[in-house]
């Protein structure tokens, strides 16, 4: 793996800013927030002794749903070892609080918590590439799902991407958040193979989401 400077556009570079990618999803993602990522200005890579290969980046994030572009500085650590680790992340993202989606958050919540027939769905995006604009919050939310998958099962050689939720039906709950469980399709982008994860996770505007239970299920070719 090389050190020092990288190429921004390489996969070195990129990769770890995927992660970054996932990482704030998984901190800062809902129903109405979605973060891609727009470029890489900088990286380099350096190993730390006993710990793995630190990535220090400059990118910029493009909050999807309000359209939004935040300047962010990160760190990244793939940790040593035989066992596959999350890589430990650090982010600073300027203006993140512009991008916010309180309101429609609180009316999508109280729409679903009062509703007296538990919703489901089905194949978001179905094969041409459509979402219904009803079902388009359940599909960001498994976006953000997931990315506490594709955060988890990370590391140097990996690159992860959400390909489709296959299903996700709401669940009856007690507390004051929302629950669904899930089928979710992720691609990944070095063997092309596209898998299949059973995810259990639940949501609410003042929590966000937060994944009970992950499973990958049987792999198979689609």
């Amino acid at each position: 793996m090389a050190t020092g400077d990288l190429n921004p556009n390489h996969y070195p570079a990129q990769r770890a800013a995927k992660v970054v990618q996932h990482y704030l999803n998984t901190r800062h993602g809902s129903p109405f927030r979605l973060f891609g990522l727009h470029s890489v200005e900088n990286g380099s890579a350096e190993n730390v002794n006993d710990t793995g290969r630190k990535y220090q980046l400059g990118l910029t994030v493009h909050e999807i749903i309000s359209n939004t572009t935040l300047n962010c500085t990160a760190e990244v650590i793939f940790p040593d070892g035989a066992e596959q680790q999350p890589p430990v992340v650090q982010v600073s993202c300027e203006d993140l609080s512009k991008s916010n989606a309180t309101a429609e958050e609180e009316a999508f919540y109280q729409q679903y918590k009062s509703n007296q027939s538990l919703v489901s769905a089905q194949n978001l995006p179905d094969s041409y590439g459509h979402i219904d604009p009803d079902k388009k919050p359940f599909w960001h939310l498994g976006i953000v799902a997931s990315s506490f998958v594709m955060l988890n099962e990370s590391n140097e050689n990996t690159l992860y991407n959400m390909a489709q939720v296959a299903n996700i039906t709401q669940l009856a709950t007690e507390n004051e958040q929302l629950k669904f469980d899930s089928h979710i399709l992720l691609h990944d982008m070095v063997s092309q193979e596209i898998l299949h994860w059973k995810l259990l996770f639940t949501w609410s505007p003042a929590e966000g989401v937060e994944v009970q239970d992950m499973e990958q299920l049987r792999r198979c070719n689609h």
